[in-house]
């Protein structure tokens, strides 16, 4: 046991090495960059087009990139983050790829036999042992089972959990070492973004849930004709790999091939849309990135989807957030929008509701006279999130989430369908969601929950009252006083009593120097007591200055 734990702390050495390393190489970088010698450079490859100059951003994004799998997940899930991270950083971690080359075949294979615990001749027909692709996690391939369907595996690369695992420990540890450095940063809560990112890269090192993704999904649609979820084949399938129908379709990005193909992008628009709003307003579960990659178009104008290692989870607020919202977007008002807004961050009262009110009203105003088929709802949701982040409210992650797939869905349907607004399309849905909110068998029960709620207040409150009274003749009553913000009380009284002992020793030198001199025959001390008067008086002076023209610190 002591051997492992050895080894343990060992490899935590090694892999913290490595990091510092990448992290002092760049970061030598950018101090250089930012130095005379540099700006001088800079400045001389100006005019120089084979010689580029990188940003502070490109810089972050190729240390990220460096550092490897985990931190490159990490950094997109920062780039859809706003909350978190500046705009111009965004843009440049937006292009984090998880880049990775394949693995050796030989080892695949014998994974691939140990998880199936069978040769791969005993249940596959034909087995194309190059791989399809290579991604930082898994590594795919295809075939054909003996029964006769086409299939795509994907298998997880070797020790990449056991990696990933102490890439997470590393950074939380770093995360949890920061936020004590600079309690100031708090609000942005860096050691929950990766408590958060922790539990979701663990889901996506663990298979099974993929595949358990895929069942829900397909019985999601299984009476819509319009949309073709892949059937798993959990026979095979475990936690470090996961056996797939392939799906073979024309990507949504290529509308000429689309059309070419006998297919109507118009209609595959819809589908798609109405694919996604059914998961996000019908469901509250939700295909987290669906890029072009990810999706297939298959005969009949039918949308596939594909890879469901990320998804989506939203609680009914969230969904009635998402309703009132474009409603409220729909009727182009502001105070119903804002009103969602602050629902959704848990805010009843909010002081700065009016600014934050004359904000979303001013952003609504660039829409005035424009029709609604031709109006950004991703775009404005976004924009009226940053007002939110402007206010330091706590929005949930899962919205972030949201976003990104709505403004996707934008993207794929405006690609395909220009005239297509995704307005229009989603206000059904919303509605949808209003009239379940405020159906009379809902507002029946939440009344029927208040008045049980009541009706125990009620009854409890005798009893719970002379408890209460009785505690209080017996003195056993106590009250614990909980600070919000303990850093900022220990430095307050720290500060107090910095100035308590400055005050005393100050007046200590002046009322010891007054009676030195004072009673300076016979022990010849009236010399030192004038210095010391001189130097307390100094002291007083200026302390006196600081409190009339120095303004005190918020």
């Amino acid at each position: 046991m002591h051997i492992v734990n050895i080894y343990i702390s060992y490899l935590k050495m090694v892999r913290a090495s490595q990091i510092v390393w990448v992290l002092a190489k760049h970061s030598f970088s950018e101090l250089f960059a930012h130095s005379r010698l540099g700006k001088r450079r800079r400045r001389k490859n100006k005019g120089e087009v084979h010689k580029h100059v990188y940003t502070t951003p490109e810089r972050l994004r190729m240390t990220i990139e460096e550092l490897g799998p985990t931190f490159v997940k990490f950094g997109q899930i920062l780039a859809d983050r706003p909350d978190m991270v500046s705009e111009r950083f965004r843009v440049e971690l937006k292009k984090l790829q998880s880049r990775a080359e394949p693995f050796d075949n030989n080892t695949a294979l014998g994974l691939i036999e140990k998880e199936m615990n069978a040769p791969i001749d005993e249940v596959f027909a034909e087995f194309d042992t190059t791989p399809l692709a290579a991604a930082s996690i898994g590594q795919v391939y295809q075939g054909r089972l003996r029964s006769g369907e086409e299939v795509v595996l994907k298998i997880q690369r070797p020790f990449i959990e056991n990696k990933i695992k102490l890439d997470i420990y590393l950074m939380k540890f770093i995360a949890r070492k920061f936020a004590k450095s600079y309690p100031e940063l708090a609000a942005i809560n860096i050691v929950g973004l990766i408590d958060e990112f922790s539990e979701t890269i663990v889901k996506e090192l663990d298979y099974t849930f993929e595949a358990s993704n895929i069942l829900r999904f397909a019985m999601m649609f299984k009476d819509d004709p319009t949309v073709h979820i892949p059937a798993v084949y959990t026979k095979y399938s475990s936690k470090k790999l996961i056996v797939m129908e392939k799906v073979e379709g024309i990507t949504p990005d290529t509308p000429q091939a689309l059309r070419d193909a006998g297919l109507d992008t118009h209609q595959i628009a819809v589908n798609g849309a109405n694919a996604l709003l059914t998961m996000i307003l019908r469901h509250g579960f939700f295909h987290a990135d669906p890029h072009p990659g990810n999706i297939f178009i298959l005969p009949g104008n039918v949308v596939a989807f594909i890879d469901f290692g990320m998804v989506g989870a939203l609680t009914p607020r969230d969904m009635n957030f998402l309703a009132d919202f474009a409603i409220g977007f729909a009727r182009r008002d502001s105070d119903l929008m804002s009103r969602a807004l602050l629902v959704l961050c848990g805010k009843k009262f909010f002081e700065h509701e009016e600014e934050m009110k004359f904000e979303i009203h001013q952003l609504m105003m660039q829409y005035a006279g424009i029709p609604l088929e031709l109006m950004n709802f991703a775009g404005t949701m976004q924009k009226c999130v940053d007002v939110i982040v402007k206010y330091q409210l706590q929005i949930p992650s899962g919205i972030f989430m949201l976003i990104k797939a709505l403004a996707t869905l934008e993207k794929f349907a405006g690609t395909l369908a220009p005239d297509l607004s995704l307005t229009p399309v989603i206000l059904p849905y919303a509605k949808e969601v209003v009239k379940v909110k405020y159906s009379p068998r809902k507002v029946a029960a939440q009344l029927y929950d208040t008045l049980t709620g009541y009706m125990n207040f009620i009854r409890n409150f005798p009893n719970d009252m002379s408890e209460i009274l009785y505690k209080l003749k017996e003195g056993k009553i106590k009250h614990d006083i909980h600070l919000a913000d303990d850093d900022l009380f220990v430095r307050t009284v720290r500060q107090a009593s910095r100035r308590v002992a400055y005050t005393l020793i100050v007046l200590g030198m002046f009322v010891g120097s007054i009676l030195m001199i004072a009673f300076e025959q016979p022990y010849g001390t009236s010399r030192y007591g004038h210095f010391l008067l001189v130097v307390a008086s100094l002291l007083i002076l200026f302390q006196l200055l600081k409190w009339l023209f120095v303004p005190e610190k918020k």
